[in-house]
């Protein structure tokens, strides 16, 4: 081509130039010229060259740059400490008698030291600013040990003599990528965390939701297309494992290292509080989607058969229902991974708002979203009419609960079929999860239900329970599925465990689950343990008397076996608002026990009597004392300012049950939930400095502690991972929850103030401190130069209103929301005339007297929780003056 086009400009060059003579030349030139650039461009082979490094030094470190500490969670850049030249690599194209391209592609190998170790976790890292998808590069954590080993690609490379690094946290890349960093080192960042507070270490199980999520459970990446043919990841939102579970799986086990069981939440959907008029069957988010390589089914049942969710201002209220397939592959993850595995069916109430249902407590319609616990007879218990004590209501539980049978589910490798009656009941949902769990290949510890409250206390007679008989029967079954491996259990309301009591006027008590508890296919007594252990206010209270704030661990821990639900109750709202409490006794037979929704140890310790009529019976019930174990299936507390007034409530705008705690003003607070968590599982764990053995006695029957500390497991960790849950909020509807729900995604890994402080001091050779009404919860702090401890304090206490106090022989922290150490009245003034009500002067600490905490009466000035850590305070009134030290 280049012959034939420089033939042409030669000739009409030479004519223009030399006329005839001119073009012969021209035309011979151009086409010689031509040839050359066919011969190389064409046929030569050689082709063209990219764009080459001429310098392949790669970047260095500072020199003399100080080792950051990290503390709780941060992000930080760090320094290059190793590194070989980049590797180049030629990618040739083309050839074959085509033109014929030769590029350059340039990988890094480095090492990144981070931070002093040992760290608990590197999550996301930046590259450039842009998060690096770590399922695409190699990257290998050394978290900082002192024993950690040297890397094996600095081993391969340097031979033996090479450092560990040890007590330093660091990360090498081999063969990173850098095309798109321009063929550099791109400046990299890192989000680290290093656990420092106590609670992350004491938790031994937690739940794991959200039970609705078609894909969320997978450990295969689902990529879904909608109607629109717009196709996208389902379930992978973390650049930092192959799905959200693995990465949601991977933090928690690295901030929670002595986790040791996981309670896995599937949801089937309720439509109805009526329970003859309930069905409860699997669901889909959506009906047209398409799902590979994984495609939805529950039980058989296929996304174009399954209802849909309803929906919320266009958005569907739930995920669906967990595709069987993915709760194998959870269950399957789960026990690979060294731990336990709770399968837990749990029934969600798909009621929408303006459903037009009949309500069975006497609204309109039935409320929007409710809690199962709700399900009842067509009309409640206690209303005119009600069908409780009545053969209907026997009935209509028996309509609910269903004919399903186990030997009417099959299991053929990771599948479950069923051949029974066409129906949507109880009996199907807890026989599927069964057999599902079969097919997993078995778990630890099974569910049969949970919190169905208004289920368990209906009545078909004066005293029969039929549904708790129908659970004790479900308790057989599941147990002959899946052996005496299993452990099997209900996990009752914490209004629900001890008994029934209804408010009918009939003064009748029955231990009605007692039947189900005595049963020896129930291997643990299950209750979701959400009773109050405070009762804090603004201003002035009597819990007061008690604690300086309310995050105080003491406090938290009398609670536990305390304060409302176990010596007094609030017989009205009105009562609770001007702190009117009634003494909860029992003057007939001295067993207060029996009315305290709180007194696990006296219910566990005593054989129990029904009581007709308030009479006690001759006979005690099945139960025998200390039988069997208590395990908190679920523990939990909002993270909203006293959270712990009321741990069951929690924010869904959507929902009826939507709320706050008492005298709370709805504000976030990591710090009410750590501390409420804290303070339970100290008070039971026999480990702890600060357990009471009062709280759990050891059983004669089978020699463990009453209440095990591995069976306490925690309202919740979410499978879809923090960050991207919550900030993805155009995926997830409930992601508006999170700021003040029971969520720890995000917060576990976090620190107290307090917790804190004893690091620093720690990490400076120091133990001897103390605190004194210190609050304050932070993501993560972090110590990035060479700083003392007190140099490291400092924008602490300022930042959150604390003093530092040498008192001798510690160093106590005090906050200056504390209550007074003493109040002064105008009889302690001493005269002294023409002087000003109140003189502050400052002067150096070295001068000043200890800490007083002061309050002046009335009649003077009023100075209420102002410390003088730092300054000398003269005060004046009518003549008599009052001097104060330290």
């Amino acid at each position: 081509m280049a012959t034939i086009a420089l033939s042409a400009l030669g000739r009409a060059a030479g004519t223009l130039l030399l006329g005839p003579l001119g073009a012969v030349i021209g035309q011979a030139a151009g086409g010689l010229l031509g040839a050359a650039v066919d011969s190389t461009l064409i046929r030569s082979g050689q082709g063209t060259r990219g764009p080459r490094l001429s310098d392949l030094d790669v970047q260095t470190s500072t020199e003399g740059k100080a080792i950051p500490r990290i503390y709780g969670r941060a992000r930080i850049a760090g320094q290059v400490i190793w590194a070989t030249r980049y590797e180049e690599e030629t990618v040739t194209s083309g050839g074959k008698g085509g033109p014929k391209a030769e590029n350059y592609k340039y990988y890094g190998n480095f090492a990144v030291g981070l931070c002093e170790g040992p760290i608990d976790r590197i999550g996301r890292v930046w590259a450039d600013g842009t998060l690096l998808d770590l399922e695409t590069v190699t990257m290998r954590v050394h978290l900082g040990t002192e024993d950690q080993a040297p890397d094996s690609l600095i081993l391969a490379r340097q031979g033996t003599d090479v450092p560990a690094y040890r007590g330093l946290a660091y990360v090498v890349f081999e063969r990173l990528p850098l095309d798109d960093f321009g063929n550099r080192l791109p400046q990299l960042t890192f989000e680290v965390i290093r656990v420092v507070d106590t609670l992350e270490r004491k938790i031994r199980g937690v739940t794991l939701i959200p039970g609705s999520t078609e894909f969320g459970y997978a450990t295969t990446a689902v990529t879904r297309t909608s109607a629109t043919a717009v196709s996208a990841s389902d379930n992978r939102h973390a650049l930092t494992a192959p799905t959200d579970l693995v990465a949601a799986l991977d933090e928690l086990q690295a901030v929670a290292p002595n986790l040791r069981r996981i309670s896995l939440v599937c949801a089937w959907f309720g439509d109805d509080l009526r329970v003859g008029s309930c069905t409860v069957k699997p669901k889909v988010d959506v009906a047209q989607k398409t799902t590979t390589p994984v495609a939805w089914s529950v039980g058989g049942l296929t996304r174009t058969e399954a209802e849909t969710v309803s929906l919320v201002a266009g958005v569907p209220a739930y995920g669906g229902t967990p595709a069987d397939a993915t709760v194998v592959e959870a269950i399957q993850e789960i026990r690979r991974r060294g731990l336990e595995v709770m399968l837990a069916p749990f029934i969600m109430m798909d009621v929408p708002a303006g459903n037009g249902r009949p309500d069975p407590y006497g609204a309109a319609e039935q409320a929007a979203f409710p809690w199962r616990g709700r399900i009842t007879t067509p009309i409640a218990p206690g209303r005119v009419g009600t069908e409780d004590k009545t053969a209907a209501a026997g009935s209509a539980i028996a309509h609910f609960v269903g004919t399903a049978t186990s030997a009417q589910f099959s299991v053929a490798g990771s599948a479950v079929a069923y051949s029974g009656p066409p129906e949507w009941t109880y009996r199907r949902l807890i026989h599927h999860y069964a057999a599902l769990a079969q097919a997993a290949g078995g778990v630890d510890a099974f569910l049969i239900g949970s919190e169905l409250v208004g289920l368990t206390t209906l009545r078909s007679d004066a005293s029969t329970y039929p549904f708790v008989t129908a659970l004790v029967a479900l308790a057989g079954e599941v147990k002959a599925r899946l052996g005496t491996g299993t452990k099997i259990t209900y996990a009752a309301d914490w209004t629900e465990w001890r008994g029934h009591q209804p408010a009918d006027g009939t003064g009748d008590v029955h231990f009605h689950l007692d039947p189900l508890w005595s049963s020896p296919s129930i291997d643990v007594i299950g209750i979701d343990m959400y009773a109050p252990l405070a009762d804090w206010r603004p201003g002035d209270h009597l819990d007061r008397a008690r604690a300086e704030t309310p995050y105080d661990l003491d406090y938290l821990a009398d609670g536990i076996a305390g304060g409302e639900g176990f010596d007094w109750y609030y017989a009205s709202e009105a009562d609770r608002r001007t702190q009117v409490r009634t003494p909860i006794t029992d003057g007939a037979y001295g067993e207060p026990w029996v009315y305290r929704v709180k007194d696990l140890v006296a219910w566990w310790s005593n054989r129990h009597y029904d009581r007709p009529g308030g009479v006690r019976a001759s006979s005690p019930t099945d139960w025998t004392p200390g039988a069997k174990p208590i395990w908190f299936c679920e523990l939990g507390c909002p993270a909203v300012d006293n959270g712990a007034n009321q741990p069951n409530v929690f924010p869904d705008p959507k929902s009826a049950e939507n709320a706050i705690p008492h005298f709370s003003s709805g504000a976030r607070d990591d710090l009410a939930q750590r501390r409420t968590l804290e303070a339970v599982l100290r008070a039971y764990d026999p480990a702890d400095t600060r357990f009471r053995p009062a709280l759990n006695p050891v059983s004669t029957v089978y020699g463990g502690r009453m209440l095990d500390p591995a069976g306490i497991h925690l309202w919740t960790w979410d499978a879809r991972p923090y960050p991207a849950f919550p900030a993805q909020n155009s995926i997830w509807a409930d992601a508006t929850n999170w700021a003040t729900g029971h969520w720890l995604n995000g917060r576990l890994g976090g620190t107290s103030l307090e917790a804190l402080i004893r690091a620093i001091l720690a990490d400076h050779g120091f133990s001897a401190v103390a605190f004194d009404a210190v609050a304050g919860h932070l993501d993560g702090y972090v110590i990035d130069d060479r700083l003392s401890a007190r140099d490291a304090l400092e924008p602490l206490c300022a930042a959150f209103l604390v003093d530092a106090v040498d008192a001798g022989t510690v160093l106590r922290f005090a906050g200056r929301r504390r209550k007074p150490s003493a109040t002064l009245t105008e009889a302690d003034c001493l005269d002294e005339p023409n002087k000003s009500v109140v003189e502050v002067r400052r002067t150096a600490d070295a001068e000043l007297p200890r800490e007083v905490a002061v309050t002046f009466s009335d009649a003077l000035l009023d100075f209420r929780r102002t410390t003088l850590s730092s300054r000398r305070l003269e005060g004046l009134r009518r003549g008599r003056r009052l001097r104060i030290w330290r």
